[in-house]
């Protein structure tokens, strides 16, 4: 694959290179492989002041993940049927998946959770992690800071876990946390399409990507949120989209558009003729996750359990080796939008996650307010939500410039 980008012999030698110094780096300190994992990697380089090589590998990295991506079949959120073997490689990491299980983390947390943790392992070295101190966390949350130059809620992200780890895992408290180096990268503001943007995206938009970009915009939901809509979670007749264990592993419902619902009627008639096929060839059901498979066995194969948006291919499950069909990929869909908003000529980084701003943004300037957006939206905290005030087309009061006057 190296040869399709046309690399001098050196150039392609030092990507290899990096990629085999990082899954090495990854089986030595037992962490998964990942955009996570990755940052530590690089990091560590350039702690170890090898700063041309770390932007080297930080390029090779890169490559390698969006080939990944588009080869890769897809993962899915539960913790996968062989995964329940996976137990850890160390006794800490057996009682830290113990935890996280026991209290039904997401499978996501909990590999993000382990990656934390074998980072901080290996910022301690020798001395082992059951070791580390007070110290040793702040230690770390700083280097990721000054060296790692982390955002804040990566920074954030990696305290949670190593609290958690301590707390649940070590049995202990972490101690005085106070006084490591924050990251200053600060909050950046939501690209947002206008509404004359949004349309003509989706003008250059055609059949299931259009409706699927639609649907997003008009519902305010996140990718993974659209993808895993099953044919149950819209209903048609109220208008209205359930979203199922989204983002923190909440249930909310939010509005479906009207304007869509013929087309999604005629969308559905067409799944079930793929959903028929499918039980005709007596393929596995869909994936459910585990606990719900367990209490119902069968619910898989039934028709209201089906994707909304199902892959055209039928792939094998990584995890439990069956035939079945899977959800439309992420970055099928991502590369759809990228080259609409070429196609349609629009100066701004389009990515699905701008619906979602978008949708946002124009429901705060028509006058929703910011509570009833928030539900919307399945914000925890209203301060998340109040960032759309700020890219509004007339924040505050509508201050008008000195200029226009």
């Amino acid at each position: 694959m190296l040869n399709q980008l046309q690399l001098d012999r050196r150039a392609s030698q030092a990507y290899a290179q990096a990629i085999e110094r990082y899954l090495d780096y990854c089986l030595g300190n037992g962490a998964h492989v990942g955009v996570e994992s990755a940052r530590g990697f690089v990091s560590d380089a350039l702690r170890r002041g090898l700063t041309a090589e770390g932007a080297t590998w930080k390029e090779a990295l890169n490559w390698f993940f969006r080939e990944g991506r588009k080869r890769a079949a897809p993962q899915p959120e539960g913790v996968p049927t062989l995964g329940q073997a996976d137990t850890g490689k160390a006794p800490w990491e057996s009682r830290l998946i113990e935890r996280l299980r026991l209290k039904h983390y997401s499978w996501r947390t909990e590999r993000t959770y382990r990656e934390w943790a074998w980072r901080l392992a290996h910022f301690v070295g020798a001395r082992g992690l059951e070791s580390a101190t007070d110290e040793d966390i702040k230690g770390f949350l700083s280097e990721l800071a000054v060296r790692g130059r982390v955002s804040i809620a990566t920074q954030k992200q990696a305290l949670n876990a190593l609290v958690f780890l301590f707390r649940e895992a070590l049995g202990c408290e972490p101690g005085d946390l106070t006084g490591f180096e924050l990251s200053r990268r600060g909050r950046r503001l939501p690209a947002v399409l206008t509404r004359q943007e949004c349309g003509k995206l989706f003008e250059a938009l055609t059949g299931t990507a259009r409706l699927m970009a639609e649907l997003m915009y008009g519902s305010g939901l996140r990718l993974t949120e659209l993808l895993r809509l099953r044919i149950k979670d819209v209903d048609l007749d109220r208008l209205r989209v359930t979203v199922r264990a989204g983002k923190g592993d909440k249930d909310r419902m939010t509005v479906l558009p009207e304007k869509l619902v013929d087309r999604l009627r005629a969308h559905r008639d067409r799944v079930r003729g793929l959903y028929e096929e499918d039980r005709a060839a007596d393929l596995a059901g869909v994936w459910l996750p585990e606990a719900l498979e367990r209490k119902y066995p069968g619910a898989g194969t039934s028709w209201e359990w089906h994707w909304l948006f199902p892959s055209r291919q039928v792939m094998r499950d990584p995890h439990s080796g069956l035939r079945r069909r899977h959800h439309v990929l992420d970055a099928s869909f991502q590369q759809s939008i990228r080259l609409a908003a070429r196609a349609a000529r629009l100066n701004k980084r389009v990515t699905p996650h701008v619906l979602r701003h978008s949708f946002a943004t124009h429901l705060l300037e028509s006058g929703v307010d910011i509570r009833t957006l928030q539900d919307l939206l399945g914000h925890v905290d209203v301060a998340t939500t109040q960032i759309y005030t700020h890219v509004m087309a007339r924040p505050g009061l509508g201050v008008r410039s000195p200029l226009d006057l």
